[in-house]
């Protein structure tokens, strides 16, 4: 893969599309189909919204009578933005005259300048993934089906009606997800804080003081003032601001993004955790029925002992068969108790007992086969490797930021208020006074600290980057080994199967010789620990296969219930 055209800025083009030494923003062609993840598109296509030319706007505004006040659609503003003349509702009326009338014409043309600014972003440029175009082939994998890019929900797969009411109840209750969802939330709050630096912040006050100059017997003086302003909104000209805020919208969605992965893993961890407990139960059932049959063994070999016929190394033998099933039968009752606490974790309170699985046995066609397709460009639907794509657009925009700190910034303070000695004459027209000026600050030396930030934040970028290919080889790997395991484990519960029913009729053998007189005791207690054995290793490849498929669930990540796109982050309701 070439590294080194992802994410290189195009040299600076003077005769671009918005002037002033913005680079040119790539725009999709009609009819071509956007790259952005479904879940996502509609949130940022605003991004993708035209506005008029750095160059349009200036001449436009300069070209406007003195006497008129610019309004949104003389200067082609976005209509997004707020008017700033009487004609569209605002506190200025559209005429007026003298250096009132200059004053409001120079902050809509800073205004203008402002948001015409252009983006000192490097394109993005999605990188290609370093991994082969399709799932690897050969004995150990099976012929997926043809469906491309498989969509799937968790009530597909995992069928059981127990199952399912255990998930619901966690994707409601979990307390991971009470944090993803916190999470979210604050990430959403910052988007909307760093946006909010897009707009002139607006303050009014008012105020009365009262003074004695102490000459003489009724000197107080009182002064009453009531202004409104804006005071050191920085106009964007190089794109900082709006850089910025694209880093927090895709900082935003990231966390979105890793929010959806952890409803992923929760589902697959509940269906691991409910299956183990299925698993569990089977082994505590061969356990208890082995403690049974080694109970009568020893039974019957202490009284043909106490009879004569057998000898004592046959009853210690016996002895030992029950001990070994009485101590797994512990086990298996400790890892029951054990899978319930972790159940009811995931779920996130206690779980009713008629929810559980009776035996792995019971549950075994319950699950349905998770197709994988043919095309491994599935995996950048994974959450997680959307999630490192959004943290490397955010690294993205985190160098326009960089690079824009190098220019100038053009901040604009404006003031309009009333100032009187009396309150009943705060309202007249000599009360009236105003303000406005802009303010250009350039750093002389900074000992290369500018620089030094450029190349931090590209280094953090190429960070990004690898995070990025290395989410999605991680991916790729796990997908494959869930496939190797998919296309073996039917083989290998075949064999499993068969080896039960073979240990089960060698014990019925190796008991009706012993009664028989035949062969020795020692015979049969192999047999029986045999049978015993087999049966323990059927019940793990029962799960495995189970198992194998919550695990391809997991990693193909294309659940359309838990892909719920987002809504586009909105202004807060004011606080009152």
């Amino acid at each position: 893969m070439r590294r080194a055209a992802v994410l290189n800025p195009p040299p600076l083009d003077f005769e671009g599309e918005v002037g002033l030494g913005c680079p040119r923003q790539p725009k999709i062609a009609p009819g071509e189909r956007s790259t952005r993840p479904r879940t996502t598109r509609r949130v940022v296509e605003a991004r993708e919204r035209s506005e008029p030319s750095f160059l349009e706007v200036v001449e436009t505004a300069l070209t406007r009578r003195p006497s008129t006040m610019l309004c949104n659609d003389q200067v082609g503003l976005p209509p997004a933005i707020p008017a700033m003349c009487g004609a569209h509702g605002d506190l200025l009326p559209c005429k007026g005259r003298g250096g009132f009338d200059r004053a409001r014409r120079l902050v809509s043309l800073l205004a203008a300048l402002s948001l015409a600014a252009c983006s000192m972003e490097p394109h993005y440029v999605r990188p290609e993934a370093p991994i082969p175009p399709s799932w690897p082939v050969g004995d150990a994998y099976l012929r997926q089906s043809e469906a491309a890019l498989p969509t799937v929900t968790w009530q597909e797969i995992f069928r059981d009606p127990r199952l399912q009411q255990l998930i619901t109840r966690a994707l409601a209750e979990n307390r991971d997800l009470r944090i993803a969802a916190a999470n979210i939330a604050a990430a959403r709050a910052q988007y909307h804080i760093q946006r909010a630096a897009l707009l002139p912040q607006v303050d009014a006050g008012a105020g009365v003081s009262v003074g004695d100059r102490g000459a003489a017997a009724g000197n107080v003086r009182a002064s009453y003032s009531a202004d409104v302003g804006i005071a050191a909104f920085e106009l964007d000209l190089f794109g900082r601001v709006r850089a910025l805020s694209h880093e927090a919208l895709d900082a935003y969605l990231a966390t979105e993004a890793g929010a959806r992965a952890t409803r992923l893993t929760l589902v697959g961890d509940i269906a691991s955790t409910w299956l183990n407990y299925a698993a569990d139960k089977s082994l505590l059932a061969i356990a208890e029925e082995t403690e049974r049959n080694a109970a009568r063994s020893v039974q019957l070999t202490r009284a043909r002992l106490e009879g004569g016929i057998a000898p004592r190394t046959d009853l210690r033998q016996a002895e030992l068969v029950l001990t070994g099933a009485q101590s797994d039968l512990a086990q298996q009752r400790t890892a029951l108790a054990q899978d319930v606490n972790a159940l009811q974790l995931l779920v996130g309170g206690p779980i009713d007992p008629a929810l559980l699985p009776a035996s792995i046995e019971e549950v075994q066609d319950r699950f349905g086969e998770v197709p994988a397709g043919l095309d491994s460009g599935i995996l950048l639907r994974r959450p997680d490797v959307v999630q490192a794509e959004y943290q490397l657009r955010a690294a993205n925009a985190r160098i326009g930021a960089a690079r824009a700190a190098l220019f100038p910034r053009i901040s604009l303070t404006a003031l309009a208020g009333l100032a009187s000695s009396a309150l009943t004459g705060l309202f007249s027209g000599g009360a009236f006074s105003w303000s406005a000026g802009a303010n250009a600050d350039y750093p002389i030396f900074r000992a290369g600290a500018g620089r030094a930030g450029v190349r931090q934040s590209e280094a953090q970028r190429d960070a990004a980057l690898a995070g990025y290919e290395r989410a999605i080889q991680t991916a790729f790997r796990e997908v494959a080994d869930a496939l190797a395991r998919r296309g073996t484990i039917g083989d290998q519960l075949r064999a499993e199967t068969a080896s039960v029913a073979a240990a089960a009729d060698n014990y019925r053998l190796a008991y009706a010789r012993y009664q028989g007189g035949i062969d020795p005791f020692l015979d049969t207690l192999v047999a029986q620990r045999s049978l015993y054995a087999a049966r323990r290793a059927l019940v793990a490849t029962r799960l495995i296969r189970l198992t194998n498929l919550v695990t391809l669930y997991r990693v193909l990540g294309g659940d359309a219930l838990l892909d719920v796109p987002p809504d586009p982050p909105r202004e807060a309701a004011p606080i009152r």
